[in-house]
Order: structure tokens, then sequence, then C-alpha cells
């Protein structure tokens, strides 16, 4: 028996970025482990990536090419064909529509793999090298990431293993035992070493039970409790007005609009008392700030309503009211992907190729409108084909009934690269197998901790599975077009996706490089603004567009709040397919508190209905605590086709986009809830 270790990056949309050792015996996974040596993954992984040869050696494990031989509003159904006829086609359907106009081609793709290599360096050229329509990649971060580029540059913060030194750690929108799991082993160390720990969430989540308050705001009024924590900030001199002075711009503007928000206005607003505004504000700040350093982490969830930009915004500022930046344990952390711009290469994917053509731009949050939209002088022309890689926009994009009405269209041409049969390539005219991060190169960054890391193949592709690379390669080939850079290797786009400051060597021999960031990286200010200085100008609250204050005519009819957070076992909708983990997960639910379950007399375990004017979302109802009155939680993102009566929770959120970054507000929605 061959038994041998290779080592790997994980590839999926999580800020952890856990390096992977792979144990290979007689050319088959067996074991999938963290690295003990690697700082941030430390040996431990997530339950789901644990079982990642599970997923690779899945019995619906896509291995062929497949056609449509059925109609798209018909139960799919496909036929096996070899890779020459798929292509072909493919290429001569595609070389037909660009002809006409080759910005009626659609890329949609997002961060089924957050790898360089297989995410967007080879696909990136194919379509600057078509001259293919843009894609505005906003799904899941672009708010937040917009929030703090206004605030301080970039996507900057403190690192992850500093939250261990915090003696005050706020929580802020995470569910870090679920998705941010190395985050929650330092928190834990803070923990025991007898910091306080408060999470801030509609939810009661699993990490609000371990922490030692938790604070169930309303979904969309995090903006809100910032103003009123700053508000206390002020009104009892908690300010290092040094570091104001120095490192602030717009600081008497924000002042003004804090002044604004007392307690009792803000306990309104947020749907909690004033008494946990004052003392979340007596505990971030009432310290010697050296001694006793505060911390906030951040995630995705508060961004995803209308005012998610700004949300962020205004809770990126806190630290620098108290002067917490200053000490390597005291700051904020909701991504540090920045870190990675300047080690990056920009043309990576090649925009050279373009050729001075400036094809539209569509956003991915809005492609159910997208889809159905006729041409027009504002959109432009309809789309005619669609090339879908690393997402699953059927499942979860928002406002599922328009993205499934267009991806039906029989005029659509559409291609899936894919593992398995998930609700998008149900509705494809190509499905095409590719390779899971097991079977081929990559290099990867992160956006919690600051290491590049690289991923090695560990086994051949299964079946006649490609890397995301070859396929485009192929098709580019196919399509007659001839230019050196769309025929470049692998390692050939690894060596080109960094300065010269990332060691490739390096990376393959022990797996990782850190990037050297400063261990109190705005100690002294020196953010990625024009000036250095933070800037606080123009931040404000934004409401929802849907809720009692926002719109009380809509809450009439719709009262109850939902929120869509991921469900423990699944990322995004990847793994829903995994027996063991679905298993595990249970089946799709709703929760909803006692109380209004009571009002609609609707019994724990019934099936029940969320519904709005958008669609009608059906799974069990489970009441429980872990939903605060007036807010249900629809957990997600399960395949529709996994659901009840080919639903989820998608069926209910709206188009609409937020403040900032044109990302969807997917947690700024109402409905009612009746027995289905």
């Amino acid at each position: 028996m061959s038994t041998r270790t290779v080592f790997g990056a994980c590839p999926h949309d999580c800020p952890d970025t856990c390096a992977l050792q792979v144990t290979v015996e007689n050319e088959r996974v067996v074991k999938v482990q963290g690295r003990a040596e690697h700082p941030s993954t430390h040996g431990a992984l997530c339950t789901k990536v644990s079982r990642y040869p599970e997923r690779t050696y899945h019995a619906e494990r896509l291995l062929h090419p497949l056609k449509r031989v059925s109609k798209k509003t018909e139960a799919p159904r496909f036929v096996q064909v070899s890779w020459a006829e798929a292509l072909a086609d493919i290429a001569a359907r595609l070389k037909a529509i660009a002809a006409r106009d080759p910005q009626t081609i659609q890329p949609y793709s997002y961060a089924g793999t957050m790898g360089l290599i297989q995410g967007e360096a080879m696909a990136g050229r194919l379509w600057n090298a078509l001259g293919a329509a843009r894609l505005d990649r906003t799904i899941c971060a672009s708010a937040g990431g917009a929030g703090l580029a206004a605030t301080y540059g970039h996507k900057l913060g403190m690192h992850t293993r500093h939250f261990a030194g915090a003696k005050f750690i706020v929580i802020w929108g995470s569910n870090s035992i679920t998705s941010n799991l190395h985050f929650w082993t330092y928190a834990n160390q803070a923990k025991r070493d007898g910091a306080k720990l408060i999470c801030i969430d509609p939810r009661r989540t699993e990490t609000a039970d371990k922490c030692h308050q938790h604070i169930a705001l309303l979904p969309g009024t995090d903006g809100a409790l910032a103003l009123g924590l700053m508000h206390e900030l002020i009104a009892h001199d908690w300010l290092d007005h040094d570091y104001i002075q120095r490192h602030v711009d717009g600081w008497d503007e924000l002042r003004d609009k804090a002044l604004a928000w007392p307690p009792e206005r803000v306990a309104a607003t947020c749907g909690i008392t004033a008494d946990e505004v004052r003392g979340l504000a007596r505990d971030y700040a009432d310290r010697d700030v050296l001694a006793a350093p505060a911390a906030i982490r951040m995630n995705y969830g508060l961004q995803r309503v209308r005012g998610g930009g700004n949300a962020v915004r205004l809770i990126a500022l806190l630290p620098c009211l108290t002067g917490a930046w200053r000490h390597p344990s005291g700051g904020v952390l909701l991504s540090a992907s920045g870190w990675f711009a300047p080690y990056k290469n920009p043309a990576l994917e090649r925009p050279d190729l373009l050729a001075g053509r400036q094809p539209r731009t569509v956003n991915m949050s809005t492609i159910g409108d997208a889809l159905l939209a006729e041409a027009s002088p504002e959109f432009g022309p309809r789309i005619e084909a669609l090339v879908v890689y690393n997402s699953n926009p059927v499942a979860v994009a928002p406002e599922s009934p328009k993205v499934v009405k267009g991806f039906q269209r029989e005029d659509l041409f559409t291609v899936v690269l894919e593992h398995f049969m998930t609700d998008t390539a149900d509705l494809a005219d190509y499905v095409l197998p590719a390779t899971t991060q097991l079977e081929h190169l990559d290099v990867h960054t992160s956006y919690g901790h600051t290491d590049v890391l690289m991923n090695q193949p560990a086994i051949a592709p299964l079946g006649e599975a490609k890397t995301n690379t070859q396929i485009f390669r192929e098709l580019a080939a196919a399509l007659g077009l001839t230019d050196p850079a769309l025929r470049e290797t692998d390692e050939e786009l690894a060596a080109q996706a960094f300065t010269a400051d990332i060691d490739l060597a390096l990376l393959r021999s022990q797996g990782w490089q850190p990037l050297p960031v400063a261990e109190a990286p705005f100690a002294n200010g020196g953010f990625r603004t024009p000036n250095g200085r933070a800037q606080a100008a123009g931040a404000d609250f934004v409401p929802n567009y849907e809720s009692a204050a926002s719109a009380p005519e809509l809450a009439a009819r719709y009262p109850l709040a939902m929120i869509s957070p991921p469900a423990r076992n699944f990322l995004n909708s990847s793994f829903v397919n995994v027996k063991s983990l679905r298993d595990i997960e249970g089946e799709p639910v709703i929760e909803m508190h006692a109380d209004d379950a009571a009002a609609r007399s609707l019994a724990d375990g019934a099936l029940v209905a969320a519904f709005n004017d958008r669609g009608r979302y059906v799974a069990k109802l489970k009441v429980s605590p872990r939903a605060r009155p007036g807010v249900v939680n629809g957990l997600g993102v399960w395949w529709r086709k996994l659901g009840v009566q080919g639903s989820n929770v998608n069926e209910v959120t709206h188009q609409r986009l937020t403040d900032m970054g044109n990302a969807p507000a997917f947690y700024d929605c109402l409905v009612e809830v009746e027995p289905a």
C-alpha cells in the first residue's frame, strides 16, 4: 500500500482559509485534516470540510459532460456526450451569438472556489478576449467591503489571533461557531482569561449561547445601535481625543449625528432596552484601553440590509473614538482581504484582451430581473447566453421565482460547470464536470488572516472531470481565439498571480507564506485612505426598505421580519447534497418565537408557509427561543429541489440593493406565516 501526504488549502467562502493535510492511500483520498503547523488552522477543521472526501467521491458526482434533451419547464433529462461534441456545439452556439453582440453572453460566477487560478484567472481572460458582458460580483460582501473602503481605504482590520488578548469582545452579526471557527478559538481563549463576550444578532445563535450577553436587535438596525454607543461615549467623555484629532476626518459631523441618538431612541428603533445600550457602551469604553483592549468582530450578516454599508462604516469607526487601535488586541475586523492587494497581480485576468471594448456590466444580485429584461437603451441587448461556474444562482440569488423563470427561457443558452446536479445545473443546456479542490492546483488569499496559501492536487481528476482552467482553455481554442494568454498552464498562472514578494517555492514546500502586516497596524493611524486618516463624514443610519417604521402599510400585511442565516452544516448552497451533513442538519425549518406562533395558532412541527407578494416558502415550523419576537429565521440555503415543495427561503427575498456596494438586501424582508 502506498501512502502519501499532500498539502492543500480550503477553497470555500469562509474567512478561515484553512491549511489542509490530505492523506492519499493507493491514489484515493482517505482523510482531510487541518494542518497543526499553520498558525490560524492549528489542526482543526469544521465538520463540513473534514468530510471533503465524501463530497469528492459522492455517488452523484458529475463525471461526464451532459446535454439537455428535455424542455426547461419539464423534469430535467440529460444524455451523456463526449467532450469533443460538447465543446464543439457550445463554441458554435457562442460564436454565433458573439457575432451578433458578444455582450449578450453573460458569465455568472462567485466563490464556489476562492482560488485565484480556478476562480477567474483563465475565465476572465476568455471573457475579455471574447468581449462578453462583465459581472458585478456583489452577492455576499460588497456592501460591507464598500463601507470599510469608504472608512479605512480598503478592506482592512486587526489580526484574528490578537482577539485572544482582548478583554472585551463584541461579536456583531456573526455566528462564529458556525462560520468562523478559528476566530472562535481565540475568542474562547480570551473568555477563559477573563474577557467578556457580547453577541449582537437578531437570532440567538450557537455563538450567542456561549457569550456572556446576547443583544437581539431588529434586523437592519445595527447602524442605529452604533450611533447610540457613540452617543454614550461622547456623553461620558469615554473618548481618546488625541487619536480622534490625529487620525479621524469628519469627526464634528459624526459627533452631531451621534448626539441625536440617545439610548431611548436607539431602544425604540432596535427593539431592545435603553439599559442594554448604556451597558454595552460602558463595557466597551469605560476602561484603560491599553490595559484592557476592546475588539469587535463583525461578519457579513449585518450588511445584508438596505443600510448595510453605512452600518459597517459606523461600527468600524468605534475603535477610533476610544483609541482601541493603539493596542494589537483592540480594533475591529470584518475582512482582512485588503492586506493582500499590494501583492496580487491586477492583470492576472488580462484586461488588455478587451482591446478598448467596454461591455455592459450586470449585477449578479439582480440576475432574475436581468434574465427577464427585454432589449432597451437602458439595459442594452437581451441576454442570449449564460455560462455559470463556481455558483448556484437558482438557489442562492434573491427573488428566486424570477431567477427560475429566467433560467427556463428556451431561447437562453446556458452552460454550467459543476460537481453535482444542482438547481442551476437542472436548468442548463450543457453541464460540464469540474474538478474539486483535491484534484487541481490553486493559490489562495484570505479574508480572515494574512497568509497566502497553495493547494496542491492530491489525486488525478475523477472520470472525465476537468479543471475550470482547462475547460476555458479548450473552449477558447474551440472558439478560434488564439492569444497565447489563453493557453497558459495552471503553473504559469500561479507564477503570475502575485508580485515577486510571494515566494512560490516556499508555498510549494511549506504550503503558506505570511504577509508582513504590523501587529497593531493602525496604532499610529496610517489608514489606506489618500491622507492616511479614517473618514467619518457621511456615515449615517439608513433604515430598511421593509420594516414597520419605514413601510407601515407593507408591515400591516406582512408583520414579521425574516432573516435567512446559514444552516450550520452547509456553506451557502455547498454541502447540501452530502447526506451525512444533511442528516445532521435535518430538514428546512422556519424558527419562530413562541409568542408569534401562539398569535397565529401555529404548533411546533407543523408545515407552514412564509409568504409575501414575491413568493411562498414552505418549511417545518420550529418554535424556538432562537427567534426573537417579530422576527422569523429561515435557515438556508437549501437546494430548492431538496426543500419542501421545491422552494427555499429566496422565494420571498427581493432584488433591491444596499446603500453602498450594490449588494443584495437578503435580511431586509417582511413576511407573514400561515399553515401550508
